[in-house]
């Protein structure tokens, strides 16, 4: 099912990363998913969602893909739409650190590849270094034909291996969940959009 939400509610939010704000005490709250949508897609008339349910089926062709099966029975892939064009796409998410999740977003071009990566929760002591814009550069240009694996095409972290390899493996699902089940023509979208996120 689609949802939307007004792209002037997202565009009337402060773009980029929110101010950081302590939940607990090792996590940092960077981003939410209204500031993290709006910084992703600025320009966008609408912001919409689909959460997808994934079947048997289809988690065993994702397990393929992945080398791992999902845990989740259901992912929400956000689509950005201007005049019935689709601008993006974007996935949050978690992936498991060293000990805890790290929340991240994904942005992806209409045509699934890589645009951008941001690290809205992160909630390990050690390793928040992944937040380095020299770091998340490198998965820029990257599609779901890559490897995005540590020491083959993603350099990790100096004392951040784990969540650089947590990362890796978090935007490379993104990717393959966009390229299997988000990229849909815009007229589908716009006839199936409903709601707000």
């Amino acid at each position: 099912m689609f949802r939307t939400a007004p792209a002037l509610v997202l565009l009337g939010l402060v773009a980029g990363q929110a101010a950081p704000a302590r939940a607990e005490a090792s996590e940092v709250v960077y981003a939410t998913p209204k500031t993290v949508l709006a910084s992703f897609f600025p320009k966008s008339e609408r912001v919409t969602y689909r959460t997808l349910a994934i079947d048997a089926r289809e988690k065993a062709r994702l397990g393929h893909r992945l080398g791992y099966t999902p845990a989740r029975d259901s992912y929400t892939i956000f689509v950005a739409l201007t005049q019935g064009k689709v601008d993006g796409y974007a996935v949050i998410d978690d992936q498991l650190g060293l000990h805890q999740p790290i929340t991240f977003a994904t942005r992806l071009s209409s045509r699934g590849v890589v645009d951008r990566v941001e690290i809205m929760v992160y909630r390990e002591p050690r390793g928040d270094e992944v937040r380095d814009p020299r770091f998340r550069k490198q998965f820029e240009g990257k599609t779901a034909a890559d490897p995005l694996r540590i020491d083959r095409d993603i350099d990790a972290v100096s004392g951040a291996t784990i969540s650089s390899a947590s990362l890796a493996t978090g935007v490379r699902r993104a990717a393959i969940l966009v390229e299997e089940l988000g990229l849909v023509a815009p007229s589908t979208i716009a006839a199936a959009t409903t709601g707000r996120p």
